[in-house]
């Protein structure tokens, strides 16, 4: 890209890549100094309190699909659109008396896919298994591709190179210093962002009024403010339902709810929603901004940052840079310790290591946190476009969970073979809405189906778990 098309000057951009990149693995690398064995590595200890807790929850849901993104859905779908990606804090907000659960009964738990081996059996331990890993590859990879595309927009650096470095810190210092580094980045990531997204919308609103900016709508674009808007009201539930199956399945929230605290995760969950729920609309407030303020958007995935680097100039370039990285950076490393978590123990372990002790384990791990890495990096390199359209791929799939899982965790008689049945029939029903009706139908659909066909499950089912199955299993020795 030439060096007239950028934002940012190229060279203070790969200053600001190499402070940001040093300063990361070296904070991660000292925070991570206390994951030596497998519990730590993995959870933390199982000690973390609530300012670590609320704020590795906030970090890593603040992801550059909720500073893209949001400001994208109000540019094109107005008010509901803007709504529709802050619902993702309902997800935060339901999490809240899960994580409470799945801290009592599965006191020496690591993962998701456990608990469902555990509760429901092999097949539907099969079908969670590739439902989960694919999510959190794809959602990875969309991150470090959207780093590398950002960096490239912003400051000139080429894709290949930004994308590599933003994923080669988050894995070093995740291989390092695992859960331990990964909480300890996040919370200075969160309040860096939390601060950076209100000083780009006090500068907005310094430009332009609130009162300006409507009767632009009203007068240009007044399908913006229709709340009959059918497509946005459809985007706004499926946007809801994702953003719960996302959490309620992920083991990027299920590793934070065994880190922390018993009395510690209801409280964290809860506040990090409180806490998260107004940034998407902050950002969301840019998209509308946009016509207001007569700027050009040439594509609308970036409208937040053209807005931002529009009102504050360098300053607001600098802003958007450090934001997107901190943003990149929270979510990338939860993924790739959430994800090493899960390889590590439902796939290396039984396969390839089963009378592996925890210290070897905690070896394994960090040798799969790198694999994923380089995987990672591999399907990043094409540089083939946005992967936005596959995780909305992956909506259907991760709402089908939702239900085997809340069903799972709290009705002793929710059936195994409902839950194979839900998760299967709703990401198939789910994935044909997706193609044939439209991208913000699949997490819907998906989602009801799976519904139907747990609660019939649980209604007709005769069996009743034993719920000290959960909290007697413990990997390695």
């Amino acid at each position: 890209m030439p060096e007239a098309a950028t934002i940012l000057d190229p060279t203070l951009g790969w200053i600001l890549l190499a402070l940001f990149g040093v300063g990361w693995v070296s904070l991660g690398i000292y925070w991570g100094r206390k994951a030596k064995d497998l519990e730590g590595f993995m959870v933390a200890g199982r000690n973390v309190g609530l300012a670590l807790g609320t704020a590795t929850a906030v970090a890593t849901w603040i992801t550059s699909n909720t500073t893209m993104l949001a400001p994208q859905f109000a540019l094109q779908l107005g008010i509901w659109g803007m709504l529709a990606y802050s619902t993702a804090s309902i997800g935060l907000f339901l999490f809240a008396p899960l994580a409470r659960r799945i801290r009592a009964i599965m006191p020496t738990g690591y993962t998701s896919v456990e608990f469902v081996r555990l509760r429901y059996g092999k097949v539907a331990h099969a079908v969670f298994l590739v439902i989960s890993l694919f999510y959190c590859l794809t959602w990875m990879v969309s991150m470090a591709m959207a780093g590398g595309k950002l960096l490239e927009i912003l400051a000139g650096i080429p894709y290949v190179y930004g994308m590599s470095v933003i994923l080669a810190v988050c894995v070093i210092y995740t291989l390092f210093g695992g859960l331990y580094a990964v909480i300890g980045t996040d919370f200075i990531q969160s309040v860096i962002i939390l601060i950076g997204v209100v000083v780009v919308a006090v500068a907005v609103m310094g430009r332009i009024s609130l009162e300006d900016i409507h009767a632009n709508l009203v007068e240009k674009r007044p399908g913006l403010l229709d709340v009959l808007f059918p497509a946005a009201i459809m985007a706004l539930f499926n946007n809801m339902l994702f953003g719960i199956g996302e959490i309620v399945h992920s083991n990027v929230w299920w590793s934070r709810a065994f880190a922390m605290r018993e009395d510690v995760g209801r409280k964290a969950y809860l506040l990090a929603g409180v806490l998260w729920l107004p940034i998407p609309v902050v950002a969301g407030f840019l998209g509308l901004a946009a016509p207001a303020m007569d700027i050009p958007i040439t594509s609308p995935d970036v409208v937040g940052p053209i807005v931002a680097t529009e009102v504050l100039g360098s300053v607001g370039a600098i802003l958007v840079f450090v934001v997107v990285f901190c943003s990149l950076a929270s979510s990338i490393d939860s993924l790739l310790a959430a994800t090493g978590d899960v390889v590590t123990t439902e796939v290396v372990r039984p396969l390839f290591m089963p009378d592996a002790n925890k210290k070897q384990l905690r070896i394994a791990a960090g040798f799969v946190i790198a694999g994923i890495g380089l995987v990672t990096w591999l399907v990043c390199l094409p540089n083939v476009g946005t992967l936005a359209t596959v995780l909305f791929f992956a909506g259907p799939l991760v709402g089908s969970a939702i239900f085997p899982i809340v069903t799972g965790l709290f009705w002793a008689r929710a059936s195994a073979t409902a839950a194979v049945l839900a998760m299967v029939l709703g990401s198939a029903g789910g994935l044909v809405a997706y193609f044939e009706l439209g991208w913000y139908t699949g997490a819907l659909v998906g989602t009801g189906i799976s519904f139907a066909i747990t609660m019939v499950g649980a209604a007709v089912g005769t069996g009743r778990f034993d719920w000290n199955r959960l909290a007697a299993e413990d990997i390695g020795s």
